[in-house]
């Protein structure tokens, strides 16, 4: 006997594929924040060492958004697991994926400037564009689903 996959099955494992792939990144904020340190728009770090003024945005220091955002994801991969709280956590992660998409337009050009090494090129030309189905991936999660005529 073939075994059909229903929507809500299929939904449920996509949510628990996303949920782990979160939980993976979130894990990796704490293990090697160094990865996303580069990610972090200058505009929002705070500099308490005065080299330079500090700009309305600039709340938390690099070290602290990069562990702030590990939060945020390992929240978001929890809440993808809870079906009443899906959609709406769902669209919560695209929103945070394309909020993101500043931090990584931030490190390519950084990386393409004069203290740019090939290797940041490579790297940050290859993470810009992986926001794009992540964000639809999340989004996917976030529309209701309908039902079967």
């Amino acid at each position: 006997m073939p075994f059909r996959w229903s929507p809500r099955a299929t939904t449920t494992l996509s949510a628990a594929a996303l949920s782990g792939l979160l939980l993976a990144s979130a894990a990796k904020h704490f293990r090697d924040p160094d990865f996303f340190t580069p990610v972090v728009p200058d505009i929002l770090c705070r500099d308490d060492s005065g080299n330079r003024p500090n700009g309305p945005l600039a709340v938390l220091s690099r070290e602290e958004w990069v562990a702030l955002s590990g939060l945020l994801e390992a929240g978001a991969a929890v809440g993808l697991l809870v079906p009443p709280a899906r959609r709406a956590v769902a669209g919560c992660v695209a929103a945070m994926f394309t909020a993101f998409l500043a931090g990584h337009l931030d490190a390519l050009r950084n990386a393409y400037g004069p203290g740019g090494t090939p290797a940041q090129r490579r790297l940050h030309t290859l993470r810009l564009p992986l926001q794009a189905p992540l964000i639809g991936w999340a989004w996917s999660l976030a529309q209701p689903k309908r039902r079967p005529r």
